[in-house]
């Protein structure tokens, strides 16, 4: 179902049929509604190139939308009309404050509305009274600015995180594959470094193969570890220019090192990020985890669902969360499938394993 243009005069919003007893909405209920914006210009980039984000509306929430000029008719159930409406508001909030509306802005303002799994289905909202609801008038608080792109978050799960990424000394980011961790992490330490508010940026993961022997790597140490950060300088090239990155791991002001290299050291004046926490024992999570100093921030990722550590060997994370439970500066955020942001097969995969580690 796509959007399509309005031959005709829109569509009135419909009044319900009049009952002797006081009218209850329900969700079924079919609804036609106009939706009318201001500016034209914003309009187009909130409806997307020959209309994709409407047609993604369509596809999600099982309503049809037709646009002519500036307006928008929604025909639907009563509960996806009235989504379907703010969604478009907040949308077009999110144009006027200068975004660009691709369709994982679409995907990210429909989990935010309604916690909507990116199935078709509409699921109720996660219940929690402390996660941020973010659209485009009160997601600027949670955007992260570096010099490649503006961050904001796409699910509430990330909206938590990137809340806690700001006010805690020390964050655990916990989930499944896809939900941004390590991503939202790097954005964060790359926007302080560019601030001026830490004078350098770590990021560490433990050099575990995932499964697999690769044998013998060829090489200078750099050239043998490169292969297990590289997720790590993805990141970092999608926040920077490659030649300010480069630049920066020249002169030390970024480093990215196996976990093995934090050994002896005081991190002081540091964002620092371990990614794949899940591959830590309990020795190195504490040898990681101690190595703070002043005037740091530490920010922990993994899945515990993919540990790769030899059978038998608990996890250094999952001890760490149980351990430092109720520790003050430290905050949690635990993700599920609904934060899942890539491709919407990744969350139907990661639902379809669930908490099975194939041990």
């Amino acid at each position: 179902m796509t959007a399509r243009s309005i031959s005709s005069a829109p569509p009135r919003e419909s009044t319900p049929p009049r009952e002797s007893a006081p009218h209850r909405e329900s969700a079924n209920e079919h609804r036609r509604m106009v939706v009318e914006f201001e500016d034209n210009r914003l309009a187009a980039i909130t409806f997307g190139q020959h209309d994709h984000n409407l047609a993604r509306i369509e596809q999600k929430l099982g309503v049809v939308l037709i646009n002519r000029g500036n307006r928008v008719a929604i025909e639907g159930g009563a509960e996806a009309a009235n989504m379907a409406k703010r969604v478009l508001g907040d949308l077009y909030d999110l144009a006027k404050k200068g975004h660009e509306i691709d369709l994982g802005d679409v995907d990210g303002v429909l989990r935010m509305n309604e916690g909507t799994l990116l199935t078709g289905d509409v699921k109720p909202a996660r219940k929690s009274t402390s996660t941020p609801k973010v659209n485009g008038e009160t997601a600027e608080h949670l955007k992260i600015t570096t010099r490649n792109r503006v961050v904001v978050p796409r699910s509430p799960g990330q909206a938590d995180y990137v809340e806690k990424l700001k006010n805690n000394l020390m964050v655990f980011g916990v989930g499944p594959a896809g939900t941004g961790k390590t991503y939202l992490a790097i954005a964060m330490a790359v926007s302080r470094m560019l601030a001026g508010e830490v004078d350098r940026l770590i990021l560490s993961r433990p050099a575990v193969e995932a499964g697999e022997s690769l044998g013998f790597l060829p090489g200078d140490l750099k050239d043998k570890v490169d292969p297990y950060m590289r997720p790590l300088y993805d990141a970092l090239y999608d926040m920077m220019p490659a030649e300010q990155v480069e630049k920066r791991i020249a002169s030390g002001q970024i480093e990215i090192a196996p976990l093995a290299y934090m050994r002896g050291r005081t991190l002081s004046d540091a964002f620092v990020i371990l990614d794949e926490a899940q591959n830590t024992t309990s020795m190195q999570m504490k040898m990681f985890l101690t190595r703070f100093g002043e005037n740091s921030r530490m920010v922990i990722c993994g899945d515990p669902s993919q540990v790769d550590l030899p059978r038998g060997t608990r996890s250094g994370l999952r001890h760490a969360l149980d351990i430092l439970r109720g520790v003050d500066s430290i905050a949690v955020t635990r993700f599920t499938q609904r934060d899942v942001v890539r491709h919407p097969l990744v969350a139907r995969i990661v639902d379809a394993y669930g908490d099975d580690d194939g041990r």
